[in-house]
């Protein structure tokens, strides 16, 4: 076993001792394996034939490195310079995304109607507008007959 593969093996799974094929693909393409001759469909056929059994999800080091030979043979080259490319490679790599500024959301100039004033609950009492179902409803107490004086 190539402990620099491990390595590699252990950047891609946090650590971990088996893999998925989710991250199996992403290996791939972290490490620019991906081109014209090995495609993101060979990949998840090569993890679904080093795997074995349908009922397993997971691949463990062992059967990593059958699939980096797999990817050599698919690829035409030696599985030595296919390994020298991944072992040289950086791990995964994480990105984000910054989100946008909403114009009409974040830009409390343009707001309109009630919202403008700060929104409901701070205008119209006391202007004789209805803006609450408070201001709508009679709570004063009535008599048995249900009458009010």
């Amino acid at each position: 076993m190539n402990s620099s593969l491990e390595g590699v093996f252990k950047k891609f799974t946090g650590g971990k001792i088996e893999m998925d094929g989710k991250t199996f693909a992403k290996f791939a393409k972290d490490t620019g394996l991906l081109d014209k001759k090995l495609t993101a469909t060979d990949v998840d056929l090569i993890f679904a034939k080093v795997k074995g059994s349908s009922a397993i999800r997971c691949i463990n080091i062992r059967q990593f490195e059958e699939g980096i030979n797999q990817f050599a043979a698919k690829k035409g080259i030696s599985a030595q310079d296919l390994r020298e490319k991944v072992t040289a490679s950086n791990g995964p790599s994480y990105s984000g995304t910054k989100a946008d500024a909403v114009r009409f959301h974040d830009d409390k100039s343009l707001y309109t109607g009630v919202y403008a004033n700060g929104g409901p609950s701070t205008i119209d009492i006391g202007s004789g507008k209805i803006s609450d179902i408070s201001q709508l409803c009679d709570r004063t107490s009535a008599d048995v007959r249900g009458v009010k004086h």
